[in-house]
Protein backbone atom coordinates (compact mmCIF):
# COMPACT_ATOMS: atom_id res chain seq x y z
CA UNK A 1 0.00 0.00 0.00
CA UNK A 2 1.13 3.55 -0.79
CA UNK A 3 0.69 6.78 1.12
CA UNK A 4 -0.63 9.40 -1.28
CA UNK A 5 -0.23 13.00 -0.15
CA UNK A 6 -2.78 15.46 -1.49
CA UNK A 7 -3.32 19.14 -0.78
CA UNK A 8 -2.71 22.62 -2.07
CA UNK A 9 0.68 24.18 -2.82
CA UNK A 10 2.63 25.08 0.27
CA UNK A 11 1.03 22.54 2.59
CA UNK A 12 4.20 20.44 2.85
CA UNK A 13 3.56 17.48 0.56
CA UNK A 14 7.09 17.23 -0.83
CA UNK A 15 9.06 17.78 2.37
CA UNK A 16 6.73 15.66 4.52
CA UNK A 17 6.67 13.00 1.79
CA UNK A 18 10.46 12.70 1.76
CA UNK A 19 10.59 12.47 5.55
CA UNK A 20 7.84 9.88 5.95
CA UNK A 21 9.35 7.78 3.12
CA UNK A 22 12.71 7.95 4.89
CA UNK A 23 11.14 6.88 8.18
CA UNK A 24 9.30 3.97 6.52
CA UNK A 25 12.34 3.14 4.38
CA UNK A 26 10.31 3.18 1.18
CA UNK A 27 10.71 5.11 -2.09
CA UNK A 28 9.38 8.65 -2.49
CA UNK A 29 7.79 9.91 -5.71
CA UNK A 30 6.79 13.51 -6.43
CA UNK A 31 4.50 13.73 -9.46
CA UNK A 32 5.57 17.31 -10.29
CA UNK A 33 9.23 16.26 -10.25
CA UNK A 34 8.49 13.20 -12.35
CA UNK A 35 6.70 15.34 -14.96
CA UNK A 36 9.78 17.58 -15.13
CA UNK A 37 12.09 14.56 -15.50
CA UNK A 38 9.87 12.98 -18.15
CA UNK A 39 9.41 16.13 -20.26
CA UNK A 40 12.69 17.92 -19.57
CA UNK A 41 10.70 21.09 -18.86
CA UNK A 42 9.44 22.84 -15.75
CA UNK A 43 5.73 23.11 -15.08
CA UNK A 44 5.95 26.81 -15.96
CA UNK A 45 7.57 26.01 -19.33
CA UNK A 46 4.96 23.38 -20.17
CA UNK A 47 2.07 25.69 -19.26
CA UNK A 48 3.54 28.72 -21.05
CA UNK A 49 4.23 26.69 -24.21
CA UNK A 50 1.13 24.48 -24.39
CA UNK A 51 -1.25 25.40 -21.57
CA UNK A 52 -2.47 23.79 -18.36
CA UNK A 53 -4.21 20.93 -20.16
CA UNK A 54 -0.88 19.82 -21.63
CA UNK A 55 0.62 19.72 -18.14
CA UNK A 56 -2.41 17.80 -16.79
CA UNK A 57 -2.02 15.27 -19.62
CA UNK A 58 1.62 14.67 -18.63
CA UNK A 59 0.57 14.42 -14.99
CA UNK A 60 -2.01 11.72 -15.86
CA UNK A 61 0.68 9.73 -17.69
CA UNK A 62 2.95 9.86 -14.64
CA UNK A 63 0.15 8.83 -12.28
CA UNK A 64 -0.73 5.90 -14.57
CA UNK A 65 2.93 4.80 -14.51
CA UNK A 66 2.98 5.06 -10.72
CA UNK A 67 -0.02 2.73 -10.49
CA UNK A 68 2.44 -0.21 -10.56
CA UNK A 69 4.32 1.14 -7.51
CA UNK A 70 3.84 -0.58 -4.15
CA UNK A 71 4.91 0.51 -0.67
CA UNK A 72 5.95 4.07 -1.39
CA UNK A 73 5.04 7.64 -0.59
CA UNK A 74 3.63 9.73 -3.44
CA UNK A 75 3.26 13.52 -3.34
CA UNK A 76 0.77 14.70 -5.95
CA UNK A 77 0.50 18.11 -7.51
CA UNK A 78 -2.18 20.21 -5.83
CA UNK A 79 -4.56 19.95 -8.78
CA UNK A 80 -3.96 16.29 -9.68
CA UNK A 81 -7.07 15.22 -7.79
CA UNK A 82 -9.28 17.48 -9.90
CA UNK A 83 -9.04 14.83 -12.61
CA UNK A 84 -11.46 11.90 -12.16
CA UNK A 85 -9.08 9.44 -13.82
CA UNK A 86 -6.30 10.44 -11.41
CA UNK A 87 -8.68 10.03 -8.46
CA UNK A 88 -9.61 6.50 -9.56
CA UNK A 89 -6.03 5.48 -10.25
CA UNK A 90 -4.70 6.87 -6.99
CA UNK A 91 -7.56 5.46 -4.89
CA UNK A 92 -6.62 1.93 -6.00
CA UNK A 93 -3.00 2.55 -5.01
CA UNK A 94 -3.28 3.40 -1.34
CA UNK A 95 -4.48 5.80 1.32
CA UNK A 96 -4.96 9.53 0.87
CA UNK A 97 -3.40 11.88 3.41
CA UNK A 98 -4.65 15.43 2.94
CA UNK A 99 -2.20 18.05 4.14
CA UNK A 100 -4.05 21.31 4.63
CA UNK A 101 -3.09 24.77 5.88
CA UNK A 102 -4.75 28.13 6.30
CA UNK A 103 -4.50 30.67 3.45
CA UNK A 104 -2.02 32.90 5.29
CA UNK A 105 0.34 30.00 5.96
CA UNK A 106 0.13 28.79 2.35
CA UNK A 107 0.92 32.24 0.94
CA UNK A 108 3.77 32.77 3.39
CA UNK A 109 5.31 29.40 2.50
CA UNK A 110 4.93 29.97 -1.24
CA UNK A 111 6.66 33.33 -0.82
CA UNK A 112 9.65 31.61 0.79
CA UNK A 113 9.82 28.84 -1.82
CA UNK A 114 11.85 30.21 -4.72
CA UNK A 115 11.56 26.94 -6.65
CA UNK A 116 7.78 27.09 -6.52
CA UNK A 117 7.51 30.60 -7.91
CA UNK A 118 10.15 30.00 -10.58
CA UNK A 119 8.80 26.67 -11.78
CA UNK A 120 5.06 26.84 -11.12
CA UNK A 121 2.97 29.41 -12.95
CA UNK A 122 -0.06 31.16 -11.60
CA UNK A 123 -3.32 29.25 -11.82
CA UNK A 124 -5.35 32.36 -12.69
CA UNK A 125 -5.11 36.05 -13.47
CA UNK A 126 -5.92 36.96 -9.85
CA UNK A 127 -3.43 38.08 -7.22
CA UNK A 128 -1.93 35.30 -5.10
CA UNK A 129 -4.34 35.73 -2.19
CA UNK A 130 -7.49 35.70 -4.34
CA UNK A 131 -6.17 32.81 -6.43
CA UNK A 132 -5.41 30.76 -3.32
CA UNK A 133 -8.82 31.44 -1.77
CA UNK A 134 -10.60 30.59 -5.04
CA UNK A 135 -8.61 27.38 -5.65
CA UNK A 136 -9.08 26.19 -2.07
CA UNK A 137 -12.81 26.86 -2.34
CA UNK A 138 -12.94 24.68 -5.45
CA UNK A 139 -10.57 21.91 -4.31
CA UNK A 140 -11.32 21.55 -0.59
CA UNK A 141 -14.53 19.51 -1.06
CA UNK A 142 -12.60 17.04 -3.21
CA UNK A 143 -9.64 16.85 -0.82
CA UNK A 144 -12.10 16.30 2.04
CA UNK A 145 -14.03 13.58 0.19
CA UNK A 146 -10.87 11.66 -0.75
CA UNK A 147 -8.97 11.99 2.52
CA UNK A 148 -8.45 8.95 4.72
CA UNK A 149 -6.45 11.15 7.08
CA UNK A 150 -6.40 14.96 7.31
CA UNK A 151 -3.60 16.93 8.92
CA UNK A 152 -3.55 20.71 9.26
CA UNK A 153 0.10 21.66 8.80
CA UNK A 154 -0.33 25.36 9.65
CA UNK A 155 1.10 25.35 13.17
CA UNK A 156 3.03 22.08 13.16
CA UNK A 157 6.61 21.10 12.52
CA UNK A 158 7.53 18.64 9.81
CA UNK A 159 8.50 16.09 12.47
CA UNK A 160 5.12 16.43 14.20
CA UNK A 161 3.32 15.86 10.91
CA UNK A 162 5.48 12.84 10.05
CA UNK A 163 4.96 11.41 13.55
CA UNK A 164 1.19 11.66 13.20
CA UNK A 165 1.13 10.04 9.76
CA UNK A 166 3.37 7.26 11.03
CA UNK A 167 1.32 6.72 14.19
CA UNK A 168 -2.02 6.61 12.37
CA UNK A 169 -0.99 4.64 9.32
CA UNK A 170 1.77 2.33 10.55
CA UNK A 171 -0.75 -0.41 11.40
CA UNK A 172 -2.16 -0.27 7.86
CA UNK A 173 1.26 -0.43 6.26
Amino acid sequence: MNIILIGYRGTGKSIVGRKIAERLQVPFHDTDELVKEHTGRTIREIVEEKGWESFRKEERKIIRKLSAVKKSVIATGGGAIMDAENQDTLRKMGVFVWLSADVGTIIERMGRDEVSSEQRPSLSDNDLYRETVDMLEMRTPIYRRLADLTIDTSERSIDEIVDEIYRVLSRKL
